[in-house]
């Protein structure tokens, strides 16, 4: 049955790949971005999916954003809290402001995507809330102490929220990739890249609709039984 999904960071990356397969799926798709104008406008052009930009760090901006959705398109049921950012370097060296925006856009914009849309989809008896957070939020990293914590506070989210409203028909799960094949590990040192890959049991990158096609399933009905758990698609880099 076709619902309404919104995907955060939904026309870059994996964020795009999630986009286009839930549309494939038989949904009806919006996505937001934060300031890439001629990439958003390029991914609208190519599938046909509204796009829609705001700040996932700014409450109100949120809130004004998905009732700009769903007075388009409908009420949100599939929800994908995707959006993230890095502010990599070492904790010492660590600024306040490299701390805070990457909590503020990868933990924060949980609150500010999710509450807005928790009601109705409690009204409505029905609720897919998808968190892609990151092996790094499993694991750590060295380098990358702002979005570790945020995206092992993201698995957090998922398990406490996931048991709030198991019993209003809502699933609320994680993702958590290990290195995808996208424009921002692209742009790794090629001799960084390499040991990475060498560090990935099956011997290569992710591909991004590899962790879309998780989105759809977990969206889908067949994904109704999976609540509060944390899916790691990561070659075997890490098993948890």
């Amino acid at each position: 049955m076709s619902k309404v999904a919104l995907v955060t960071g939904g026309t870059r990356g994996i964020g795009a790949a999630i986009s286009k397969a839930l549309k494939e799926a038989g949904h009806k798709v919006a996505a937001s971005y934060a300031g890439n104008d001629e990439a958003a406008a390029k991914f609208q052009a190519e599938t046909g999916i509204p796009v829609y930009k705001w700040d996932v760090g700014d409450y109100d901006a949120c809130a004004a954003g998905i009732a700009k959705v769903e007075a388009d398109i409908g009420p949100v049921d599939i929800l994908v809290n995707n959006a993230g950012i890095t502010r990599d370097g070492f904790f010492h060296k660590m600024t306040k402001d490299q701390w805070s925006a990457v909590i503020r856009t990868n933990l924060d914009s949980l609150f500010n995507m999710t509450r807005p849309v928790i009601e109705g989809m409690r009204a409505r008896n029905f609720g897919r809330i998808i968190v892609i957070s990151s092996i790094n939020g499993q694991k750590g990293q060295m380098g990358q102490v702002n979005y570790s914590a945020a995206k092992a506070g993201d698995i957090g989210f998922v398990k406490a929220l996931a048991q709030e409203n198991a019993n209003k028909g809502i699933t609320v799960n994680a993702i958590t990739p290990g290195y995808i094949g996208t424009d921002m590990v692209a742009a790794m040192p090629e001799e960084a890249l390499k040991r990475v890959v060498a560090g990935i049991p099956v011997g290569r990158l992710g591909k991004p609709e590899e962790i879309a096609q998780m989105v759809v399933f977990l969206a889908s009905d067949n994904g109704a039984f999976a609540t509060g758990a944390t899916f790691a698609v990561n070659g075997g880099q890490y098993m948890a």
